[in-house]
Formats: structure tokens, sequence, C-alpha cells
């Protein structure tokens, strides 16, 4: 069977790979492009699906969905393609039930839930701390981190224990850990972690749905249509779906690239698949030990999503916002939930079931997990949670070519000895996908960086003459991995200043220790301070 021949084959037609394509295609029409995918649909790790709704049909996302102002990325993406984004809902009283089945309800408005006194302290020094040494952390190359060696050897779960006072706070971490990661904090590089926040530009921004936090927008009509309107651009005749990659073969000369039906020949390769699958390809010769090392012990989190869609927004009439926060239970299955009404006005509530309770809950049947999740919501929100109109969930973990949602992490040790094989080139193969972005890695901004990052690689070597001076630097710093030790807008903040919180927040809180209230205000206005102002 003869092979055909093409300049560049991108592996995966997710955000990351079309996003490569694209740029591609913009900066030289010439090249031949095609873009092999082992899944039915483009989208990756995005997918958008229609489901019963109080009007009919909506659609929801049942994959990544949610989009930052300070995602440029992704943001200019959407912007080019002529979509409109629309504010999540958060307005009202958000639930907060950390401590046990049995432990109390509460509800709270604000960015920060009502804790009691030693708690808020506790978040407030946690938060500092790591915020602290976010600062410190180079992403472009994590060993060149001061302590990278001590930070890069523990895991999260191990720095909660050393750096946390109380049993709450503790748990909330697991909870935040499973809800970014699908992970539980043992099972991940402390230096990753704080590479990831500072990546976001802090920890903060990971868990909130605020102005510029993680859960700040969500694109109308669903986050799959920008993979979608991407192959349109690059040609749907380029895009084979149906074709997952087997071997990559390559030479002085030539890549060859085969899947189960076609052997394919070209210049280059971009290969955007998640790490845990790209460890699956067979490649000839074999990979740099220190890359395949890499590859291979970089697991990828548990996460099931479900939509639960209704005649009304019964809790927007109730004064809740739909915000819901939830620790480990045997009760509840779901960490988190939020308010998902459509922007035609379809109401839905959205929820996660991540990390270990995903691992606990799949092996249930389906109506177990349905029967537990509105079990839980009506104790949340009202028995009103119990007249739904549909319920509809996705396992991530049984997605093929996927096999979990929504990252891969990096487990102790990797990221100081490996870390750069994540994006080194291997001769004519080149790297993408969101965990190898620099800002917002692991979001869908991420992938689509990543891609244009990969894409400008290829041009450097195929056709430099279509970059920029600044962007052939760029290249050459990137594969270099070489440079100052940045990272995100993050900051230290003086001794002096240090000093003056400290003292303020423990004096705020034997002052006012009978005043919840008015405590929960005060410390949520420092918290504030921390986080928002440069020094």
């Amino acid at each position: 069977m003869t092979a055909e021949i093409w300049d560049v084959i991108v592996v995966g037609a997710g955000l990351s790979g079309l996003s490569a394509a694209h740029l591609l295609r913009k900066r030289d029409p010439s090249l031949r492009i095609v873009v092999v995918e082992g899944k039915g649909r483009v989208g990756g790790r995005t997918v958008t699906t229609e489901i019963p709704a109080a009007s009919g049909v909506d659609c929801w996302d049942f994959g990544g969905q949610w989009v930052a102002s300070t995602q440029t990325y992704i943001l200019e993406l959407i912007k080019e393609l002529g979509l409109e984004t629309f504010p999540q809902f958060n307005t009202g009283k958000k639930v907060y039930h950390m401590g046990g089945p049995n432990a109390k309800v509460r509800t709270y408005r604000t960015s920060i839930p009502a804790l009691s006194p030693l708690v808020l302290m506790d978040l407030t020094q946690f938060m500092w701390k790591i915020d602290r040494l976010c600062a410190t952390v180079c992403v472009q190359d994590p060993s060149k981190t001061p302590s990278a060696m001590d930070l890069d050897s523990m895991t999260l779960h191990t720095y909660t224990e050393q750096h946390a006072w109380t049993a709450e706070l503790k748990e909330e971490i697991g909870l935040c850990s499973r809800s970014v990661f699908g992970m539980e904090p043992s099972q991940m590089s402390f230096l990753f972690f704080l590479m990831y926040a500072a990546a976001a530009g802090g920890m903060l921004p990971l868990l909130e749905s605020t102005p510029g936090s993680a859960q700040e927008l969500k694109i109308k009509g669903g986050t799959q249509q920008l993979s979608e309107c991407l192959a349109e651009r690059v040609g749907w005749k380029n895009v084979r779906l149906g074709s997952a990659v087997t071997a990559i073969w390559q030479d002085a000369e030539w890549a060859r690239v085969m899947t189960a039906t076609d052997t394919l020949l070209c210049r280059a390769v971009i290969v955007t698949c998640p790490p845990h699958l790209a460890a699956k390809i067979q490649y000839a010769p074999a990979l740099p030990s220190q890359r395949e090392f890499l590859t291979q012990n970089m697991p990828v989190g548990h996460m099931i999503k479900f939509i639960i869609t209704y005649q009304t927004a019964f809790w927007k009439e109730k004064g809740f916002s739909g915000e819901i926060v939830a620790g480990s239970s045997t009760n509840c299955p779901f960490s988190v939930a939020y308010d998902a009404t459509s922007p035609s006005g379809n109401a839905a509530l959205v929820g996660f079931i991540a990390g270990q309770q995903a691992s606990a809950w799949s092996s249930k049947e389906a109506e177990q997990r349905r029967t537990a999740v509105l079990s839980s919501l009506v104790k949340y929100l009202g028995p009103e949670a119990a007249s739904f109109i549909h319920y509809e969930e996705k396992d991530w973990a049984k997605e093929d070519y996927s096999g979990g949602c929504p990252v891969n992490v990096m487990a102790p040790g990797l990221l100081t000895y490996y870390h750069p094989s994540l994006r080194m080139p291997c001769g004519r193969i080149h790297w993408a996908g969101t965990e190898t972005a620099t800002q917002w890695c692991g979001y869908m901004s991420g992938a689509v960086q990543s891609g244009q990052r990969a894409a400008l690689e290829v041009l450097a070597e195929l056709r430099p003459m279509t970059l920029t001076q600044e962007e052939q630097e760029a290249v050459r710093y990137s594969q270099a991995a070489k440079g100052p030790a940045t990272s995100s807008a993050l900051s230290f903040l003086s001794t002096s200043k240090v000093v003056v919180i400290a003292t303020l927040t423990l004096g705020v809180a034997l002052l006012l220790a009978q005043h919840q209230k008015v405590l929960q205000k005060v410390t949520t206005s420092l918290i504030n301070v921390f986080f928002n102002n440069q020094v």
C-alpha cells in the first residue's frame, strides 16, 4: 500500500490539535496538513450534548465548560470564531457542608465560606503560604524553582498535613484537589500543584467563579463548537475521525504515522493527545528514556459530570445561587455543584463526582448514583430538587481515547528530573496538549496555547520565513527551557506587611470570636488584600 504524503500530521482533534492545524493553515495555506483522531468526533475533552429541558431540548457541556477573562488564548479564539460568552450565575446563598454527613449544613454569600474563627485564620495563613510559594515557581522550568527538590519530593497531602492546623481546612484542600484535578492530594507532587496554580495566577483563581477566575464564563452554544469551527477552517476533508494512531516511526527524511487502516508520511508530527495516551503509541526509534518515563508516570484524574434539568430554577427563587460545596461522604457523591441554566433560560444544575468519590461511585449502578445525587440536592436545596426533567451523566474514565478527565498530573520527583521532556521535540515529533501549557495549564486556554506553540515550532523548521523574529526567539527559548524564573503576576509581600497582616488577623480573631458574621467579613477583606494587591 502506497503511503500518503503530507507536510504535517496532527495527532488529536481536540482544541490543541485543531488550534495547531489552524495556525499552520493561516500562516501557509500551501502546507498539506491532516488531523487524525481516534474518537468519532472532534473536541477531545470537550463535548456538547442536547438533552431534554423545560422548553423541549437544549445543549449542555459534559466536558470542559468554563473560561475566564484572564485566559487570553481561548478568549482570542472565541472572538476570532465569532462566538459569545455569558457569566456563571453566582448570586445568592451558597451551601457549605463539611465534616461528614452529620455536620451542620451552612450557607454563605461571600467568596469565603462561613467558617469558625480558627478555621478562617488557618485558611488565611495557608493560602498566603501557597501563593507566596507560587510566586517563586518557574513555570517554564520548575527545576529552577528555589527548593525545587524539596517541594517536588512531597505531595500536596504532605504539605497540607504539615502546614494546615485544622481538620476542616485539610478536608477543604481534599475537596479542592478533587474538584480541580479529579485526584486526591496524596496523588500529586506539591511542586506540580504550585506550578499549576502559578500558571493560573494563584490558588484562588482555580477555585472561584469571580472575575478572572476559572469558573467565570461559559460559551453560548457549548465548548465543542470551538473544535467544530476550527475543523471547518482547517477543512473537514483534512480531519480523519476514527483513526487512532498506533505507531510513529521516523528517520532522517520522514516520519511515518500509522493507524489501523492507513500509513501516512510527513515532515513533522504534532502529538496533542494526553500524556498517558501518547505513551501507548509505539515509537521507532524509541523515544528518549526521560520522555518515556515522564509520560508513563502521569496519571489522569477521574471525574463524572452530571447535568440535571428542571422546569424552573427553583433554587434562584429560594435565594440560592446553586453553588454547593460538599465534603467527602458516603451519602453525597459529588464535591461541587453549580447553577447550569442555559442562555435561553432552561433551568439546570451541574455537578462533579471526582477523585476518590468517582472511583467509589463509578462501580455502582447508574440509578444508585442518580438517587444519591438527588437525595443530596434535596437536603441542600429543598424538596423541589426531586422533581427533575432529565438526569444525564458522563464518566470520563469510560470515554474511549480519554480514559479520564480533566488533566494528567505528576507524581513526586517527576518535575525536577523529567519535566523538560514534556515539551522538548523528539526528532520530527513535537508535543502539545494542555498539560504542556505555561499559562492556565490543564484548561482549554492552555490547550490553545500549547497547540499554537507546537505549530510555531513546526513552522520554524518547515517555513521559517512565516515567523516574526519575536516568534523565532520564543521557539528557541521554549526548546532550550532556559531563562529567568518567571511565573504568574504574583509577587512577594514585604516582611513588614506580613507582620501587620498576621497581627491584624490574630487580633480580629481574638476580639471578634463571638461575632461570626463580622469576623467573616473582616477576614474576607484581609484575604482580598493578601491576594488581589501587588506590592
